[in-house]
């Protein structure tokens, strides 16, 4: 389960722990917290709130450092690395704020150098497929897929149980998705039963 707070980082707040507190109480299974989380105090607020791991992305563009920071204060399998990427006149842009404000940075590099600065997985979000439904960016995934070693978590675009397992097909090592199950009649049970069914490995 991830819980991204997204008007945390333009709002310049902190993700509401009680509500992170609330959620990992109700549940038994990995929970991912990110939005608003800036530094090593305020990671360490959410991991002591009941997360397993912590997301950062505004956050760690504008300071690299804190991601090895993170690393070596909690273990890169804490800290997952949000990019937000964007195309924008033929570059791969990586998007901060929620996606409002474009950077300099290359979503693909950006993603090979969040690897080195000890991120233990990327959590990789089209920008232009997310909410349409129409499927994840495959190209992106792809492309991300094979410069990093760690895992790629595929976000944005997904429709049908179809576009879970392509996106895993195009390399992601796991799908985030929630429009498709928040609004829709495909279920966790179903999803997990048709990735299954098709070789890929899901937790029970």
């Amino acid at each position: 389960l991830v819980l991204l707070d997204i008007s945390a980082s333009p709002a310049a707040r902190q993700t509401t722990l009680e509500m992170v507190s609330r959620v990992a109480e109700s549940i038994f299974i990995p929970f991912t917290v990110g939005g608003g989380i800036r530094s090593v105090p305020d990671a360490g607020a959410a991991l002591r709130s009941g997360a397993d791991k912590i997301t950062v992305n505004t956050a760690a563009v504008r300071d690299p450092s804190l991601v090895s920071r993170l690393a070596e204060c909690f273990g890169s399998q804490c800290v997952v690395a949000a990019v937000d990427v964007k195309r924008v006149e033929g570059r791969l842009a990586v998007m901060v704020n929620g996606g409002r404000e474009s950077t300099g940075l290359d979503g693909v590099e950006w993603c090979r150098r969040l690897e080195a600065l000890g991120a233990g997985e990327i959590l990789l979000t089209s920008m232009d497929k997310d909410g349409t439904g129409t499927g994840y960016d495959l190209p992106l995934i792809q492309a991300a897929s094979r410069e990093v070693t760690i895992p790629v978590i595929a976000s944005g675009g997904a429709g049908t149980l179809e576009h879970l397992a392509e996106a895993l097909a195009a390399g992601a090592h796991g799908v985030l998705a929630a429009t498709i199950f928040h609004y829709q009649e495909s279920s966790l049970p179903r999803a997990r039963a048709y990735l299954r069914e098709r070789g890929y490995p899901v937790r029970p």
